[in-house]
């Protein structure tokens, strides 16, 4: 499957700005606005395209201004205790000021994450009924076929026995 990708070049594309933005800031701290041109840049261009991106990717993001959130120097990390002992992962912008939450629960599982959501199981699961009811419809026909066959046997054996 990872071979039949639709735009595997957009993703390249998306990928590079991705790691690009990480290497400005990586090398160099105070470079924010070109990491943010290139998160920028990538959010533009999924959108235009209209490809998801992986749920990892967009939490480093930020929803308001395109900044990479990197802990400690885009952006601020807490954990915090919520209503009936709920932990949360609070993030906050450095450059905004936008705050995200995210449930901290060990057993949350992301949607992406879950068996439903991947492609080959909902073909082989879909395909797998309709398959099985062709068979069925199939072998049903074929019984009927021979119940024919068998009343038609019948009904010619009646007809050559002398009476």
């Amino acid at each position: 499957m990872a071979g039949n990708i639709k735009d595997k070049e957009a993703y390249q594309r998306l990928n590079f700005l991705y790691q690009a933005a990480h290497c400005v800031l990586a090398q160099n701290p105070e470079n924010i606005e070109l990491a943010r041109f290139y998160c920028f840049t990538q959010k533009t261009i999924s959108k235009r395209l209209v490809l998801r991106q992986d749920p990892s990717v967009k939490r480093t993001i930020c929803k308001k201004c395109c900044t990479l959130l990197i802990p400690g120097v885009t952006s601020t990390v807490r954990q915090k205790r919520g209503p009936w002992r709920q932990r949360k992962t609070i993030v906050r912008c450095l450059s905004c000021g936008l705050t995200k939450r995210f449930p901290n629960n060990p057993k949350h599982k992301l949607w992406v994450d879950q068996p439903e959501a991947q492609l080959e199981n909902q073909t082989s699961r879909d395909a797998g009924p309709s398959s099985k009811s062709a068979t069925q419809e199939k072998k049903s026909d074929i019984g009927s076929a021979s119940t024919t066959a068998k009343t038609s046997s019948t009904a010619q054996a009646n007809l050559t026995k002398p009476s």
